[in-house]
């Protein structure tokens, strides 16, 4: 299969990983990191399991739609957690984790 009919789908996880690349790094400086260790961990796994997606769709991996249903899984846990946080780099990671989560549902369908 072409990776044309997965561009919008690849097009949400590659900007959704940097947002939540992003995150984390910025969740490093806030001044109680403690609270911010759930959305660390999260937005690790969010990029890691987004570049994965992005990859799997781009060679037409047979376990493209797989993997796409559990990255929506991560980016949709991922987006709730991010949206408790009133951090610009939170609100902005979880808006990007929203997108990619639905265009994932939509691959994976």
């Amino acid at each position: 299969m072409s990776h044309h009919q997965y561009a919008s789908c690849i097009d949400a996880c590659c900007p959704c990983a940097a947002a939540c690349d992003h995150c984390a790094t910025a969740c490093l400086s806030e001044a109680d990191v403690g609270k911010m260790a759930d959305c660390i961990r999260t937005d690790i796994d969010c990029a890691q399991i987004c570049h994965l997606a992005a990859g799997a769709m781009a060679r037409g991996s047979d376990f493209a739609k797989d993997i796409c249903r559990l990255c929506a899984e991560v980016c949709q846990q991922c987006g709730d957690i991010c949206q408790k946080h009133q951090h610009d780099h939170c609100q902005e990671c979880a808006k990007a984790c929203f997108a990619c989560a639905e265009e994932c549902r939509k691959m994976a369908a």
